[in-house]
């Protein structure tokens, strides 16, 4: 069992059911998840907006642990696992640096949550690249 893309699977699975509970929970919880103000408003009004999208995201990021789970050959092969698990982990990586970037030019623009949030995603693609890399090695065990 590879314990790196076990946890990255974990943090991407954990992210899911977080935003899950904004449906349950409402307006509030999507506000503290940070989402666009129009996702907010749908939520308010009671409109399918938020939680389709809330569904949609949700499945996104199970998939996107499914795949950490099958390179850590926990589950079955998943189709395209190699593209798959390196595009993930580029799209974390992007991700977890755009706060940064944007700190550099604006700090003020940039509060300590989301520098923590990109901070997190940024490690979590390294997760799954390192993570894929080390199960795919001759020197793992």
């Amino acid at each position: 069992m590879n314990r790196i893309l076990t946890l990255a699977a974990l943090i991407a699975i954990v992210t899911a059911f977080a935003h899950l509970s904004c449906i349950y929970i409402g307006p509030q919880c999507y506000r503290v998840q940070m989402a666009p103000t129009a996702i907010i408003e749908s939520a308010s009004k009671g409109t399918l907006l938020a939680p389709i999208g809330t569904i949609i995201v949700s499945s996104i990021f199970i998939t996107f642990g499914c795949y950490a789970l099958s390179a850590a050959k926990l589950i079955r092969k998943l189709p395209l696992l190699k593209t798959g698990v390196y595009s993930i982990a580029l799209l974390c990586v992007i991700r977890g640096l755009l706060p940064f970037q944007l700190w550099l030019c604006h700090p003020e623009k940039v509060s300590d949550l989301v520098l923590n949030v990109g901070f997190i995603w940024l490690l979590v693609g390294l997760l799954y690249f390192f993570g894929f890399k080390a199960v795919n090695s001759d020197n793992f065990t």
